[in-house]
């Protein structure tokens, strides 16, 4: 009889023979691991556990403690939760349900608005069909299969998926009970490994994201394999909402958003402006210290340049409107590069001035559907600390490892422990659609960064199908102190575009050349980054970063004049102070600059006032006495000028 061998994750081998699924091999290395079996991956494709294997193949059990078995959980709970509904109210009708971090949803057109007390009643069934324990079948469907099945259950939506599907690819549905649903899976092997969920909230959303098209009920959950686990996410998600930067944001007054201006136009009030001026210092700080040079570009321009990088025909969607000016198109711009190009380009190069750092702190323009807008998250006027570098080939892996250490400058400076450098890879099948049509160009650049990486000993995935259109990509995510998941910003090497505007420099044998490029933007977009910020500290900035770092206390009006000296002393070191001369009690005025999350308050009376001195008081430290005016200004000048990472992150 003829065998198969079959490589398991520990490396080890087994040889099985043909027709063996995936189950019945977790079952052969351990009864737990079966009965934790949730779905598996077969050289590298997700499947059902009962997918019969044929060949020798790579095989991971997949459980819930991993990421990819964790997700065929979520999806299978949307399911459950579809189904629910529709017990309730057979008229909704089903659109999508996909697993997201941590989170499932499922989206519904119904024509009434799901209430608290629905989600009680819809996750009460949904414990009620789990114990039913209903197998998860898979059928393969043709396309008029999948169209007639769909067509006499009235969902529209489904027939609409149909429709947009390739032709070439496999249509499948799954069935649990009487439940089915349009779906390429995995899924679980059965509904009763369903037991530890939780229905979160309920949100409008658009058809496909789209505000033109019908507002329909979205509802999320989320699902783990222990009660444990879903109570410490329950307890995440509530410190998270607590330092939610839409929260903090009101709360600290730091930025605004207003109609009559537009939706994603972020308003900086003056403690917001603080913070990103504070950025902005950081950033020509460290980029002039790198070699970088920096330039400033108009906010618009011709169409035609965007049509030379490209940008027209990948990114159009997401730009403003054109506008007519003298009968010729012009944009707002969505980025910096091309400018940036041009005045690469304004003068010629010798391999003597490579390489070239062109750095700017701009502001760009993209068309975020409104459905994604989400606080600074996803806004449509943006700055950032954009930069572009133009080298040889030779230079590229020391350039492109110096963007990735000026990343780990950075965490270092902001406390940010956890971090992961995706390299984004592209797809063969993309090429002349989504990316440049250069195969040996790509195969050669996600060689070299890959080596980079390697070489400069940074942790990195590699993930496949996430590269920019000219190029490779480092996906920078980022974890708050709380352990919330951030894309924070990219790290890009471009070999296609400079080619495209005609870029060159002369080499050692005076033979014209073209560049790479690196384009980098380390702070992310500035309103996504300050976003990250304020859930990272919880609002408790830093001395160095926060909007007003000391507060000044006088106990009583006899030490108004003393109070305002201080004041002055505190304003002449260039700290940021604020002076509570208010006739209120001094716990009042404690609490009031609690409440503003003032890192440091002076407290100062009559003793204070004789001496030259002031009483000490920090948040989350308390009382730390009497000290002389002059040192404690020194060492808070100190502090600040040394951007020391003093914060509570619990």
């Amino acid at each position: 009889m003829s065998q198969i061998t079959v490589t398991l994750p520990d490396k080890s081998t087994r040889t099985y023979t043909p027709g063996v699924t995936s189950h019945e091999i977790a079952e052969s290395i351990g009864v737990r691991l079966a009965e934790d079996a949730l779905a598996a991956q077969v050289n590298n494709e997700l499947v059902d556990l009962n997918v019969p294997i044929n060949t020798d193949a790579d095989v991971a059990i997949l459980t819930g403690d991993s990421p990819e078995g964790h997700a065929v959980l979520l999806h299978s709970c949307a399911h459950l939760m579809a189904q629910a509904v529709k017990s309730f109210w057979p008229e909704a009708k089903l659109t999508i349900g996909p697993a997201i971090e941590n989170r499932f949803y499922y989206d519904f057109d119904v024509d009434f608005t799901f209430s608290d007390n629905d989600l009680l009643k819809i996750e009460e069934k949904m414990l009620e069909i789990s114990k039913e324990d209903f197998p998860c079948i898979r059928t393969n469907l043709t396309r008029d299969e999948a169209i007639n099945i769909f067509k006499d259950m009235g969902e529209d939506y489904k027939l609409e998926i149909i429709e947009s599907i390739d032709g070439d690819e496999q249509l499948s549905s799954y069935a649990q009970g009487d439940f089915i649903d349009l779906c390429r899976g995995p899924h679980i092997p059965s509904i009763g490994k369903l037991k530890y969920f939780k229905l979160l909230n309920i949100s409008g959303a658009y058809w496909r994201g789209d505000e033109n098209n019908k507002m329909l009920q979205r509802i999320y959950g989320t699902v783990f394999t222990s009660k444990k686990k879903l109570n410490q996410y329950l307890n995440f998600l509530e410190e998270a909402k607590k330092r939610d930067h839409r929260k903090l944001g009101k709360e600290l007054s730091l930025y605004a958003f207003d109609e009559e201006v537009g939706p994603g136009l972020p308003l900086w009030l003056p403690n917001g402006a603080v913070i990103m001026d504070e950025l902005e210092t950081l950033a020509k700080e460290t980029e002039r210290t790198a070699g970088f040079h920096r330039v400033r570009t108009p906010h618009l321009t011709k169409g035609s340049l965007y049509e030379k990088s490209g940008h027209l025909d990948h990114y159009r969607d997401a730009m403003y409107p054109s506008m007519d000016v003298d009968g010729t198109e012009y944009y707002v711009k969505p980025m910096n590069c091309p400018h940036h190009h041009k005045i690469y380009d304004a003068q010629p190069k010798s391999y003597r001035d490579l390489p070239v750092r062109l750095s700017e702190y701009g502001t760009c323009y993209r068309y975020e559907k409104s459905g994604q807008l989400f606080g600074l998250m996803r806004v449509r006027s943006m700055q950032m600390n954009d930069a572009h570098i133009y080298c040889t080939a030779k230079q590229f892996k020391e350039e492109f490892l110096a963007v990735c250490n000026m990343y780990l400058h950075y965490f270092d400076i902001f406390g940010i422990d956890k971090y992961q450098m995706r390299l984004s890879l592209h797809d063969a099948a993309g090429l002349g659609k989504k990316y440049i049509n250069e195969p040996t160009l790509w195969e050669q650049t996600e060689s070299e960064v890959r080596q980079a990486l390697i070489e400069g000993d940074i942790d990195h995935v590699e993930i496949s199908g996430e590269a920019a259109f000219y190029g490779p990509k480092i996906d920078v995510q980022v974890w708050s102190a709380i352990g919330k998941e951030f894309t924070l910003a990219t790290n890009q090497v471009d070999f296609a575009i400079p080619k495209r505007f005609g870029l060159t420099y002369t080499d050692e044998e005076g033979k014209e050349q073209t560049p790479l490029c690196i384009h980098r933007a380390p702070l992310s977009t500035h309103e996504r980054f300050i976003g990250f910020l304020i859930e990272h500290y919880g609002g408790d900035f830093p001395l160095w970063l926060a909007p007003i770092q000391v507060a000044v206390l006088p106990i009583s009006d006899k030490v108004i004049d003393y109070a305002k000296s201080v004041e002055k002393s505190l304003y002449d070191a260039g700290i940021r102070v604020q002076l509570n001369a208010q006739a209120e009690k001094m716990g009042a005025k404690i609490r009031q600059a609690e409440l503003q999350r003032i890192n440091v308050m002076l407290v100062v009376g009559e003793k204070e006032a004789e001496k030259n001195q002031v009483s000490v008081r920090r948040r989350f430290q308390g009382d730390l006495g009497v000290r002389p005016l002059d040192e404690v200004v020194k060492e808070l000048h100190n502090e600040i000028i040394t951007r020391r990472n003093t914060y509570r992150t619990n």
